[in-house]
């Protein structure tokens, strides 16, 4: 199985990129796990929203253009469903065994994901109405994939 994230931005922090390490590398021993950046656009306080939807757009189309046609992909947004991490890990577990074996998880900008981004996507997946920074939502992401992972095999990890 191929699990990529697909983000908006460079991390720049040191305790996030120390944390998103450690567990890409704990998932190496279940998947190919992998992480593709793609440049953010500016984006100034003061936009209006024309503005804005055209960062969104601009930065949809770099997200799009690293997703293949084979791929689930599933979008971090706030309108997405929540889930609970088991059943989390059965949806991972289910799209393996039916045929899915790469799956691309999405999270956009600062602004969000792009019509076209939510239109690609498979699924929306929602971690509540919670804002957070993109930054520590890419160590968050990566954390409940690897606890899909866990809770899968079985591993007391999951408590």
């Amino acid at each position: 199985m191929n699990i990529k994230i697909v983000c908006v931005g460079k991390l720049k922090e040191k305790y996030f990129k120390d944390g998103i390490a450690e567990y890409a590398k704990r998932l190496s021993r279940f998947v190919k796990f992998k992480i593709v950046e793609v440049p953010d656009e500016k984006a100034p306080e003061n936009m209006s929203e024309a503005e804005q939807e055209h960062v969104k757009e601009v930065e949809g189309e770099k997200i799009l253009s690293k997703i293949k046609d084979k791929e689930y992909v599933i979008v971090t947004a706030i309108k997405g469903r929540e889930r609970a991490s088991e059943e989390l890990a059965k949806e991972i577990a289910d799209l393996g065994t039916y045929g899915h074996s790469d799956i691309t998880f999405v999270i956009g900008g600062s602004l969000g994901t792009s019509p076209a981004v939510n239109k690609r996507a498979n699924d929306l997946l929602s971690f509540g109405k919670l804002t957070m920074p993109h930054q520590l939502m890419r160590l968050v992401l990566t954390e409940q994939i690897y606890r899909a992972f866990m809770i899968n095999s079985g591993s007391p990890y999951h408590k």
